[in-house]
């Protein structure tokens, strides 16, 4: 890992083992991109990468020369209004009105390790030769701003993480409108553009189309980073596939409004933006003032999209989750959500901790319901105080009634809503997010608090801690189930209300950041309706997130294969709920709904009483499973095998770091008859090494197993006979692989 600087002819190298990213400063004093991709030679020369060339009716920088014309040079910072009309990376609008900027070189410096991003999430070391940062200062003379862009490379890995810190010494105020986080002008536009999206329930669907000419596009502009876009996307060639191949990672480190964008030139050069979404953005920038923007995180690797997720998974889980719960296993939850909805008593939801205690499950979690007015959604948000009627001796003494049995007690809170009827909106009805003399549009019922104040903030700081000092809770569910509407703060000046969304999520870290910083110990778990707001920025303060309000193992197999592709296994709730389910109405079998929820935290959403004897001993061998095997479902190196977007059968596998030990999950959604005889090619286990299959017995080489296959033929092949084990619809199974001892 360096990051060398080629004085003479003004070039930067970043690289490392895998790869390199190489840039300079352009004869017009701007930062020029030259390469970013596999390792290539350090060498004197690398300026010679600059393509110039002189393309008819293109506006160029230097009297008589037709060669240098920001149309067509690869930029770090690329602004509008000097030549280039592609998209750019900043906008600014001074005192005059003019918002042209000449941001040009005026220093750099080299350090080790990686700077913290004041009030933001982002990745981070823990010694500093894990990672090293390039820092260049750029300035535009005329309005006295500077942006200060900082570029880390990490010592393993093909990752670069790049942000950029704007403040102004000038003696005007100017008014920042964009502010991309990163812009990768990449030389074609062979590319596959893949992303996730979707919306509540079916939450990030992997969707691919190829790149074309004009602009491609996802964001948000709803307060979050919202169930219908996540702040991810990969280019890939079109020859990549999950083992193989070039691709890149973009992951934007914020949960608030973003915008990840491709565009392709008439000249085939792909230029991609990744930052806080600029519709209803502005910030103010008076003298001295500053901003930062989130940082993107980009992987680059030739080894295929697998490759690059576990890159993904392996930085995440150890560069971005922090503190006591990053490295360890998670309990096995229950959680009364489904089982009770608003309709319980602290006795009913002590005979379903009761049975899940006996099954094994380390954790109760008490959901929606147990505060203020709390009857249904429409009372109490903003009450948290525990409702008397519900729970005679509050919170503390439920939760010291569920400790007494041996279980961990777990809270939900939604700490960013307030209902209308509620003793805080009574008390402070100026405390949300509406537009004076306009109408105030709800959201289930529900209002949007201005967490861009700090009493606001404060207030509920308060009122959570004091239920944390209090009570017996190793567990908090952070619920967010709205989006915003009518952004305007009743504090902010005219001229900062394009500032209120962003301010509004500043204010979400910084109550994350007080919370876990109190509570050290606590596991956090972000929700946002599911899935709406679970995105890296989230995963920096709660290592673990709900990623879809959708139970159903079947639809399950969706969303937890897409979250793959950019997020860690261990950053996944997941859950076995009861059939019908109830977003999809389906019948799904037990084991079926266990074999997807392993792929993640996993736990229970359902009340234990009212399954049969059968099911019941079913539940407690899954959680001994889940009890030998979470540490590799959740830390091992995770494999996608079949995409459940191409086909009727869906596979994954994690394999330990000492490749001793694997485990492949195999799904089918419709049963067949009279089928083909099925294997299944496996990946990252030892070539050399010999594997007993724990289902069968049987003994493979690694080799055979990844080359020719995994048998997993079943009664649908042929004519079912009586003595065969019967298939149905929505089948799966598990297979637990163990490398053997060889004799020599």
């Amino acid at each position: 890992m360096r990051i060398v600087y080629h004085e003479k002819s003004k070039v930067f190298h970043l690289f490392n083992n895998n790869i390199s990213y190489v840039m300079m400063v352009l004869p017009n004093g701007h930062l020029g991109q030259l390469y970013f991709g596999k390792k290539i030679h350090d060498r004197e020369g690398l300026s010679d990468l600059l393509e110039l060339a002189a393309r008819p009716m293109s506006s160029c920088i230097f009297p008589g020369d037709k060669t240098f014309s920001l149309e067509h040079i690869k930029q770090e910072l690329p602004v509008f209004g000097t030549g280039d009309y592609r998209s750019p990376a900043v906008e600014i609008v001074q005192e005059n009105g003019s918002r042209i900027l000449d941001f040009q070189y005026e220093s750099h410096c080299v350090e080790s390790g990686k700077p913290e991003l004041p009030g933001l999430p982002a990745t981070y070391v823990e010694e500093d030769s894990q990672a090293s940062t390039l820092a260049i200062t750029l300035k535009d003379s005329v309005s006295g701003i500077c942006a200060k862009m900082l570029y880390t490379i990490f010592a393993e890995g093909g990752i670069i993480a790049k942000s950029t810190h704007y403040y102004n010494e000038g003696t005007q105020t100017v008014r920042l409108e964009r502010a991309m986080s990163l812009c990768m002008d990449l030389p074609d536009s062979d590319y596959e553009w893949l992303q996730l999206s979707g919306a509540w329930a079916r939450e990030r669907h992997v969707i691919t189309r190829k790149l074309v000419m004009g602009i491609q596009s996802v964001g948000s502009l709803r307060g979050n980073s919202s169930h219908q876009h996540n702040p991810f996307l990969v280019l890939k060639r079109p020859t990549a596939t999950e083992q193989q191949g070039e691709v890149i990672g973009f992951s934007l480190i914020y949960s608030g409004n973003f915008l990840m964008q491709a565009e392709v030139d008439a000249h085939e050069v792909t230029r991609v933006l990744a930052g806080v979404h600029p519709d209803t953005f502005s910030w103010n920038l008076q003298p001295s003032e500053s901003f930062q923007t989130p940082e993107v995180v980009m992987v680059y690797t030739d080894q295929g999209l697998n490759h690059m997720s576990q890159t993904f998974h392996k930085l995440y889980q150890k560069c971005l989750a922090r503190g006591y719960w990053r490295d360890r296993v998670r309990p096995i939850l229950i959680n009364n959500w489904e089982a009770t909805y608003f309709d319980f008593t602290e006795e009913q939801l002590i005979q379903i901790a009761k049975k899940a205690k006996e099954c094994g499950v380390e954790l109760f979690v008490l959901d929606d319901g147990w505060f203020g007015a709390r009857s249904s959604d429409k009372a109490g948000l903003g009450d948290w105080i525990a409702n008397p009627s519900r729970l005679p001796n509050g919170i503390t003494g439920i939760a010291q009634r569920i400790v007494e049995l041996g279980m961990q007690f777990g809270l939900w809170f939604e700490p960013e809503m307030v209902n209308e009827d509620s003793e805080l909106y009574r008390k402070h009805p100026d405390w949300i997010l509406a537009a004076p003399a306009r109408a105030k549009s709800h959201g289930r019922y529900q209002y949007v608090l201005d967490f861009s104040r700090a009493e606001v903030v404060d207030c509920i700081f308060e009122m959570m801690s004091d239920i944390l000092r209090k009570a017996k809770v190793s567990y908090v569910k952070w619920d967010m189930n709205r989006s915003i509407t009518e952004c305007f703060s009743a504090v902010l000046s005219p001229e900062r209300q394009g500032e209120v969304y962003h301010r509004y999520i500043l204010g979400v870290y910084e109550l994350y950041d007080r919370l876990t910083k109190a509570f050290p110990e606590v596991l956090f778990e972000s929700c946002a309706s599911g899935g709406g707001r679970f995105d890296p920025g989230m995963l920096y303060y709660a290592p673990q997130g709900w990623i879809s309000d959708d139970t159903d193992g079947v639809e399950r197999m969706k969303i937890q294969y897409g979250t793959s592709l950019c997020y860690p296994i261990s950053s996944m709730g997941s859950h076995v709920s009861m059939v019908p389910n109830h977003q999809v109405y389906r019948n799904t079998p037990l084991h079926t709904r266990a074999n997807v929820a392993y792929f993640g935290t996993f736990g229970y959403e359902l009340d234990l009483n009212r399954l049969s004897d059968k099911e019941i001993q079913e539940v407690k061998e899954q959680i001994s499973f889940m009890k030998e095997y979470r540490e590799l479902l959740q830390f091992g190196t995770f494999y996608r095998l079949k995409s459940p977007f191409e086909g009727n059968e869906m596979a994954w596998m994690v394999v330990s770091e000492d490749k001793e030990t694997a485990v492949v999950g195999w799904y089918r959604v419709l049963n067949g008859v009279n089928g083909h005889y099925a294997r299944l090619r496996l990946a990252g286990l030892d070539a050399e090494r010999c594997y007993r299959n724990q289902e069968s017995g049987s003994l493979c080489y690694g080799d055979e197993l990844m080359n020719l296959g995994l048998c997993t033929t079943d009664a649908t092949a042929g004519e079912v006979a009586a003595d065969q084990k019967p298939c149905t619809d929505f089948e799966s199974r598990l297979y637990v692989l163990e490398a053997v001892k060889q004799e020599r």
